[in-house]
């Protein structure tokens, strides 16, 4: 009796079935605990790896455990930032790894091999994320690797030159001065109030990023940055949990909301691109704005080498711009918002540097060449970023099988990079390391170091943020109007508490009391 048609389906099915269960098993057992035998022979310590979940409870626990409660200023940041790394370190020093479900990461702290690691980016690439949400935030040249990325980069390169930075000074001003004639009006009689600074400083960063990118469209332009503010924080919410494969596509209220968000963002902004395309294509004067310089830049580098290919195409300008927006937002949002409460904290160095902007400025409006002899305040900014960095760690994957250091590190591991832990390491920083002493820059950086180490707030090597000038430039141009119009000093009401959600945000908000001057 011959074999059926459909015996022969149920025998190929089984076989697939066995293919996809050999392949998951192996995914999520026997290829991370070939890993850790493999990281342990070679003296790494670290958590036994658990089937799918490795550290995740654990991380989730620490996180929340430390959410829960605030801390005093003579508190150590990091056990509430990074319970978890803290308390791996701690427990196992400082040569260890942990587990991101069945992904193995080293923590590297070794200052010269996070310099490698930095200046290898094409060993070292972007960490691959696993949840396809954070797409819907952004996918330009942050999360690009290899010749993309190089392609990208050359091109926003010149977009924020120095020269053509300081065009956007002026939508700083603007965005500064109306924040500032809005806490005019919340003035008593007295001409002093209390105010959250913090949605006043990211509404700031998100009016000056808009007027930045998108100069004379800068009313559309702010739409398309409102409605992406919201993606993020469906995003971010999202993130939380443990990302199901196909779960986006599920019908909910939140995914069906994102789903609408993107598609309006995607159409508004290339609306404007195809807009300014035009205007190009028939002679127009440009705008002096990010979009305008990126657009000019993009159009030049095609007609360099004769191809389209060696440009970007406008779904990527479109993803570039969604990328200045979360980054020029978020970043110097957080950047501000620490240095405005350090200062309320230290009040000497706030006088310090009120004197110094007054010294150059008067009561004047600020300008480009008199931002860069604000010595007190780069002091300053550069201490609040020491101690505050926007983002705690960052992280790389391994495309190809290397070594670092003394160890083999096989493709496929992730390398964490703790940015907080080195910036406040008291063998490169001193004694005082946990200290705010701007001080310490007054000679510049290196002579700010006690032995060889690194400073990275915006990364470091070939992949430097791009954007480094710019929240500089804009923080400098902020804080100058601020120390001109105001004193301020921490609300009673304040709590410390800073957190991480994606960036180090003040948790409670930044209560202050607001003094006209």
């Amino acid at each position: 009796m011959g074999v059926s048609l459909f015996q022969l389906l149920a025998a190929f099915l089984v076989c697939y079935l066995l293919i996809c269960a050999i392949r998951v098993l192996n995914w999520a057992w026997f290829s991370p605990k070939k890993l850790e035998k493999c990281l342990k022979e070679q003296g790494l310590k670290g958590n036994s790896y658990r089937f799918i979940n490795g550290d995740y409870k654990e991380m989730e626990d620490a996180k929340q455990e430390a959410k829960s409660k605030p801390i005093s200023f003579e508190d150590d940041i990091k056990t509430r930032v990074i319970p978890f790394y803290l308390s791996t370190v701690k427990k196992y020093g400082p040569e260890c790894f942990f587990w991101n479900g069945p992904k193995a990461t080293i923590l590297v702290t070794e200052p010269e091999l996070v310099k490698e690691v930095f200046n290898k980016n094409y060993v070292y690439q972007k960490k691959k994320q696993l949840n396809p949400l954070t797409k819907l935030i952004s996918h330009g040249v942050a999360n690009m690797d290899g010749e993309k990325w190089a392609k990208h980069r050359k091109i926003i390169n010149s977009a924020f030159h120095i020269h053509k930075l300081k065009l956007m000074v002026p939508a700083f001003y603007w965005s500064c001065d109306e924040m500032l004639d809005g806490w005019e009006k919340s003035m008593s009689s007295k001409g002093s109030c209390e105010l959250d600074v913090w949605p006043c400083i990211q509404t700031l960063t998100s009016n000056a990023i808009s007027r930045t990118v998108f100069g004379s469209s800068y009313e559309e332009g702010r739409k398309v940055f409102e409605l992406q503010r919201e993606l993020t924080e469906h995003v971010n919410k999202a993130l939380q949990s443990i990302y199901m494969p196909g779960w986006r596509y599920v019908p909910t209220k939140r995914n069906k909301r994102m789903k609408d968000i993107e598609k309006e963002i995607q159409s508004s902004t290339r609306a404007i691109v195809t807009k300014r395309l035009k205007a190009m294509e028939t002679g127009e004067a440009q705008e002096e704005d990010l979009l305008g310089i990126l657009l000019e830049s993009n159009f030049r580098k095609i007609k360099e080498y004769g191809n389209h290919k060696f440009g970007m195409t406008g779904d990527e300008v479109v993803e570039e711009c969604k990328l200045f927006y979360f980054a020029g937002q978020e970043n110097p949002a957080v950047f501000l918002v620490w240095t405005l409460i350090l200062l309320s904290k230290h009040r000497d160095w706030q006088t310090r540097a009120r004197k110094e902007v007054l010294q150059v400025f008067g009561n004047q409006a600020p300008n480009a060449d008199g931002l860069n002899n604000l010595k007190v305040v780069n002091m300053i900014l550069y201490e609040v970023l020491r101690l505050y960095a926007p983002v705690p760690l960052l992280s790389r994957r391994v495309c190809e099988d290397t070594t670092l250091g003394k160890f083999r590190l096989p493709k496929g591991v992730q390398v964490s990079l703790p940015t907080i832990l080195l910036h406040h390491d008291p063998k490169i920083w001193g004694e005082d390391a946990m200290e705010f002493n701007p001080e310490r820059f007054s000679e510049g950086l290196s002579k700010a170091q006690k032995t060889q180490g690194i400073f990275f707030p915006f990364g470091w090597g070939p992949r430097t943020c791009v954007g480094q000038t710019f929240a500089l430039m804009e923080a400098k141009m902020v804080l100058a109007m601020i120390l001109q119009r105001f004193c301020f000093e921490l609300s009673p009401s304040y709590t410390h508490a800073p957190h991480t959600v994606s960036i180090l945000q003040p948790q409670h908000g930044a209560n202050l009391i607001l003094h006209k001057l």
